[in-house]
């Protein structure tokens, strides 16, 4: 049985492999997301949408764009949370929060956050002496952020409301509420895995390893993903529809859900994915007035964060390869056309007979 299994594993790592399997699996989901955004999109009238832009109040979407903001402050600890982890404490924490905000808005936005999050990392760490198995470290850290937080308030919430996710995943509330279960119990056995032995929190081999944060600190790095995640579904709930109402945790279930899927297609922006996601797992709502809230979101969340990410990378770079050389040019040419100053002669002093 061993020398089977064996034989399939290296069978499958040849011929078809990870990778390729994971291109399937993202191009299957985005062909889905875009025939259900047709089928679930067919006979919606833009003139409603627009009608139902204007519905939703200021002063909520003023309260979603604070949410936002707060959810990309909290973002910013991805990054600086993986920097202390990997004993690179020279770095400071506006460089952190510049590199965890650009990567994610730009890489999310373009699509393939992997190598393009991957790409802008290192280009700004680098000036602080990182390499490139270090932007490794970092990415693996912050992704595993990420997912930690993301299953710890998946988990909660359908064992709570296991019924919310059965309008997108189509399974019986009691498998849901079992899946949820399966992934708290994941996480806890995690915890015990990490109490176990320091040695043991290592992972990695041939000059690549990176030691996993202590239980205490994997609690802060949960903590990071619940706050991330809280921000980002209380912007969403807040620019829903009044009517018909729905809890908060079971739009949490619903958004987080949607922007998981919306994650594993690599498409730019999740774009067709997240929003057939949350089409399909909210039919109580209109269309028309969903969609509105879906246009605000994405402005608020995707568009607005992208532009700002684009200026102050673009800023940053015509700083250090135009004005930086300029003023190091106009330093050493002021150096060099400087008088110097003529020593004075020495006057001897006269012999005195």
């Amino acid at each position: 049985m061993h020398r089977l299994l064996t034989t399939l594993r290296r069978g499958f790592t040849e011929r078809i492999g990870w990778k390729r399997l994971g291109i399937v699996a993202s191009l299957l989901i985005i062909a889905f997301a875009i025939f259900t955004m047709v089928h679930t999109l067919r006979g919606v009238d833009t003139g409603v949408i627009l009608t139902a832009l204007t519905e939703i109040p200021p002063v909520n979407i003023g309260l979603a764009a604070l949410c936002v903001i707060g959810a990309f402050c909290t973002l910013t600890f991805y990054d600086f949370f993986a920097l202390r982890t990997i004993g690179k404490r020279h770095v400071p924490y506006r460089i952190a929060a510049l590199a965890s905000f650009t990567s994610y808005t730009i890489g999310h936005n373009v699509g393939a956050t992997v190598f393009t999050g991957g790409a802008i990392r290192f280009r700004i760490y680098s000036d602080y002496g990182l390499n490139a198995i270090d932007v490794a470290k970092i990415c693996f850290l912050s992704g595993l952020t990420f997912w930690l937080g993301n299953l710890f308030v998946l988990g909660i919430g359908m064992a709570w409301h296991p019924e919310a996710a059965t309008a997108m995943d189509l399974l019986p509330p009691a498998v849901n509420r079992l899946i949820a279960i399966g992934c708290l119990a994941g996480i806890a056995a995690y915890f015990v895995w990490l109490v176990t032995g320091t040695a043991r929190r290592e992972l990695g081999q041939n000059g690549w390893k990176v030691v996993l944060p202590s239980a205490p600190l994997t609690l802060l790095q949960i903590l990071i993903g619940v706050i991330d995640l809280g921000f980002c579904a209380l912007a969403m709930y807040l620019l829903m529809p009044a009517q018909p109402g729905i809890d908060f945790i079971s739009l949490a279930v619903v958004f987080i859900l949607a922007t998981l899927l919306g994650f594993a297609s690599h498409a730019p922006g999740s774009i067709g994915v997240f929003d057939a996601a949350m089409l399909v797992a909210l039919p109580q709502f209109g269309k028309e007035q969903l969609l509105a809230t879906l246009v605000v979101f994405r402005i608020l969340y995707f568009l607005i964060p992208f532009g700002i990410s684009i200026s102050i990378l673009g800023f940053r770079e015509l700083w250090l390869s135009v004005v930086m050389p300029w003023q190091e040019r106009r330093r050493l040419t002021e150096a060099c056309t400087a008088p110097t100053a003529v020593p004075q002669p020495v006057q001897k002093r006269q012999a005195r007979g």
